[in-house]
């Protein structure tokens, strides 16, 4: 009896192994790859890291297309990672740093303001491209609650293959090639670029305010992630990337720089402070003003690094022999791309 038993919790854990394997199988192979989408892969490559950082960028495309963690290193020996995504909204951002504390605890977080615009979640697309690649654990599930928009499903998150079962009749050689691969990195350490060069002509004509305040909700957020940092005896640090478009209003830069004020933080605007970044949206940005160049995320990235520098005697990690192999492998792969996408343009 015991022995049928035995074989019988046997058979049932074969099953249930079989099955879930089975799952996890088809899920990997129909869920997407982004292979056109690269911001669909942003999340997940945090993950890859074999070192820790002093600073964590956080935000939308005002931080993943404007620094460069390779600059950043070769010319201060500081260490970063850039947690962004395509219109990664605040709440998105609050929950990748709580993710992102769970295994270190840099120095330094940096925030763009850019996305405290938006008080509601936006898009199931951008929610997908900011979560589907974040590791499972409660960071994740309030995350997913937090972003959900109307009609979404949050059992969708947990089993992909809810939403992403239609594609099994579109499955392109992309799909079986990565089934079990992430492939290539597309990013240096969450830093995308480009290469291309179209000029800002002219500055955008803003639309009135409905209302001169950024939204309650996301200004709540902001506090979240304020006492956060505090708690961790981390440092943060507010920005406006030198974008001139989507506009940024100058009531929202003075209920920016009156929230600073009033929690002890550091905000720079690096529109208005254009001149001292060294960056010039004639030459340095490949599409009018929205996002920066490599060029324009290097000049940008010089000025910005010896602010950290002197600002939160961040340490020099050159000549540490992890870092220096790290940064020595990323930092040929990121010379070469350069190379390569400026013979494309």
């Amino acid at each position: 009896m015991m022995k049928r038993t035995l074989l019988s919790i046997g058979g049932v854990l074969l099953a249930c192994i079989v099955f879930c394997s089975a799952l996890y199988a088809l899920t990997r192979l129909v869920a997407p790859k982004y292979h056109d989408t690269p911001e669909g892969r942003l999340t997940g490559e945090y993950y890859d890291e074999a070192t820790d950082h002093d600073v964590l960028f956080i935000g939308d495309c005002e931080v993943f297309e404007q620094f460069s963690p390779v600059t950043l290193y070769n010319e201060y020996g500081i260490t970063s990672f850039i947690r962004g995504g395509a219109q990664q909204l605040v709440w998105h951002s609050y929950y990748l740093l709580e993710d992102a504390l769970q295994t270190e605890t840099p120095k330094v977080v940096v925030y763009n303001v850019l996305a405290l615009k938006y008080g509601e979640p936006q898009s199931e697309a951008y929610n997908r491209l900011a979560l589907d690649g974040m590791r499972w654990g409660k960071a994740k599930a309030q995350a997913i609650r937090a972003s959900m928009t109307e009609g979404e499903d949050f059992m969708s998150y947990v089993f992909p293959l809810l939403r992403y079962h239609d594609r099994i009749g579109k499955l392109t050689e992309e799909d079986w090639h990565d089934w079990f691969s992430d492939g290539e990195p597309v990013s240096f350490k969450g830093y995308i670029m480009h290469t291309g060069v179209k000029p800002a002509t002219k500055t955008p004509t803003p639309a009135p305010l409905a209302d001169a305040h950024l939204p309650r909700s996301s200004m709540a957020w902001l506090e979240r992630m304020a006492a956060l940092c505090e708690s961790q005896g981390i440092a943060l640090v507010l920005i406006k990337s030198p974008s001139i478009e989507p506009y940024w209003y100058p009531e929202w830069d003075a209920e920016i720089e009156a929230f600073a004020k009033s929690h002890g933080l550091r905000y720079d605007n690096m529109i208005a402070n254009g001149e001292e970044t060294g960056v010039d949206l004639s030459t340095d940005t490949y599409d009018q003003g929205q996002h920066l160049n490599v060029s324009g995320a290097e000049k940008l990235t010089h000025w910005f690094g010896a602010i950290l520098k002197a600002a939160y005697e961040l340490p020099d990690h050159r000549g540490e022999a992890a870092y220096d192999a790290d940064y020595a492998a990323l930092t040929a792969r990121y010379e070469a791309e350069k190379r390569h996408l400026t013979e494309e343009n």
